[in-house]
């Protein structure tokens, strides 16, 4: 298989009432185990990687192995860079051949996140790559996550129409209540608000921070328009529990060995958000 453009996922995803779970990658053991768990699971799927995963790989080392494990692999998935931080380093996963990029200046004044986003559709767009853009901001809960900041911000739905037909982008990350991170309590999300934006906005609507969210609150924010959902902070924390407890036991020194093992207890997320997304089957 090959990398398809984002939208062409986002939008299966909304005509036929699923979102499309986005799980971030770092390295050739993480990306292909949920390439193989989305070929078993028969679902659709995008890879993300951003600033916080290119000190390992920058984004055309990545891009080359990601790219190596979809030709083992038949599966509908995307490429995708999730909250870059500039302008260079979207021109970077431009030429690396991602299928999706995210510019997020979601903390920066409207004028400057919509004049930046319009030069990255700009860029995109003649090459088939879908855009996703952030209004309102997103925030954080924990001191691990890198995504997010200490102060976010709702989005506004009348704000929002305006900047998709100003941007022209083709997805939306929306902040309803929602933060990355692991949650210290349950998020409240403004499904009212939520509601409106989906009657509102053109294009398919992202939740960030899927980690921690409640079942039944995953899927009333999916039957509301929520057509991706993106899922980091509990990949990361299960691979680093596995490897950690595997090495306080003493067992599987041999770091090949316990990587192994911390990608079967990976594969057991995975399987979890294919089938509490409504992707599993999809195919």
């Amino acid at each position: 298989m090959h990398f398809i453009p984002m939208l062409d996922l986002l939008r299966d995803a909304s005509s036929r009432g699923y979102a499309v779970p986005a799980f971030c990658v770092w390295n050739a053991e993480t990306a292909n185990t949920v390439l193989t768990v989305a070929e078993e699971m028969r679902a659709p799927v995008i890879l993300m990687i951003g600033p916080g995963e290119f000190p390992l790989l920058d984004p055309h080392e990545i891009a080359a192995v990601a790219w190596a494990l979809a030709k083992q692999h038949c599966v509908r998935a995307a490429l995708h860079l999730d909250h870059g931080d500039s302008l260079e380093q979207v021109c970077a996963c431009l030429d690396a051949e991602f299928t999706s990029v995210m510019l997020d200046y979601s903390a920066m004044p409207y004028v400057t996140n919509a004049d930046a986003m319009r030069r990255v559709v700009a860029m995109a767009h003649p090459l088939g790559v879908t855009v996703e853009g952030e209004l309102g901001h997103v925030g954080r809960v924990d001191d691990v996550t890198s995504e997010g900041g200490e102060t976010p911000a709702l989005t506004d739905p009348e704000q929002a129409v305006a900047f998709v037909q100003e941007t022209g982008i083709d997805a939306l990350a929306v902040a309803i209540g929602n933060a990355h991170g692991h949650y210290t309590r349950l998020p409240r999300l403004d499904f009212e608000r939520l509601e409106r934006l989906h009657a509102a906005v053109p294009v398919p609507l992202v939740l960030h921070g899927g980690t921690g969210t409640p079942p039944e609150d995953l899927r009333r924010a999916i039957s509301l328009g929520i057509a991706k959902v993106n899922v980091a902070s509990e990949l990361m924390s299960t691979v680093r529990t596995s490897l950690t407890e595997q090495w306080r036991a003493g067992r599987n020194l041999w770091t090949a060995t316990a990587q192994a093992q911390a990608m079967r207890a990976l594969s057991a997320v995975l399987r979890r958000w294919f089938e509490a997304t409504g992707a599993a089957g999809r195919l």
